[in-house]
């Protein structure tokens, strides 16, 4: 179970990278909606020797939200905004992965030194938080278009989701619901962000929103 746990975590590494080293947003979108997808099937694999319905209820309600809802809603408002590429980045794409090579290994190092009140399903969960973290930090931060913006939004989401996975045993179901309901009203919200930024300035260029004036 360890090596489908550990597998997994490194797919959910490659979507990162993915995420960063593509200019299409709908290849971007993908990534997320895989992560998303992956991220939901962990809880059925860490925490119990068996399946539980708490398990099972937090796993599809995570797939859902994380792999079709969200997707979903992004492609909705990719359509209604009319654009197909990140052309700008502040970060080469070149660069951005050599950004995540560094990102990464800084997540390694962190999540090896951080010390978990209890043991977790696979030593890398931690590391894999710190580096989704991390990478929807840069991706915030390095992007143009609000919906690139937006998907950084949601990895972090995900990172958080995931450093919840090492103490899948404690957390209270409510909490980790109530968490993904956050999520899926700020994506809501965001998803109508981009839509009417869209339809009034004819682009998703958050950085040239600086330069409005009264």
């Amino acid at each position: 179970m360890n090596l489908l746990v550990d597998a997994m975590i490194v797919l959910l590494i490659l979507t990162n990278l993915r995420l960063i080293a593509s200019s299409r947003i709908t290849s971007c979108i993908t990534a997320v909606a895989v992560q998303g997808v992956l991220l939901g099937i962990l809880p059925l694999l860490v925490g119990t020797d068996h399946l539980t319905v708490r398990a099972c209820m937090l796993s599809g309600t995570a797939t859902l939200m994380k792999g079709i809802v969200f997707p979903w809603l992004l492609f909705r408002a990719l359509q209604a905004s009319n654009v197909q590429r990140e052309m700008e980045p502040f970060v080469g794409y070149t660069m951005s992965l050599l950004v995540g090579a560094a990102l990464l290994a800084t997540a390694m190092w962190l999540g090896g030194q951080l010390p978990l009140p209890v043991p977790a399903a696979s030593p890398l969960i931690a590391p894999l938080a710190m580096f989704n973290i991390l990478i929807g930090l840069f991706a915030i931060v390095s992007r143009r278009k609000a919906v690139t913006q937006v998907l950084g939004y949601l990895v972090m989401e995900n990172g958080i989701y995931a450093f919840g996975l090492c103490f899948a045993l404690q957390e209270p179901l409510l909490v980790e619901l109530g968490v993904l309901l956050d999520a899926f009203m700020a994506v809501f919200v965001m998803g109508i962000t981009i839509f009417h930024i869209s339809r009034e300035f004819d682009h998703m260029d958050a950085d040239q929103l600086s330069v409005l004036k009264d």
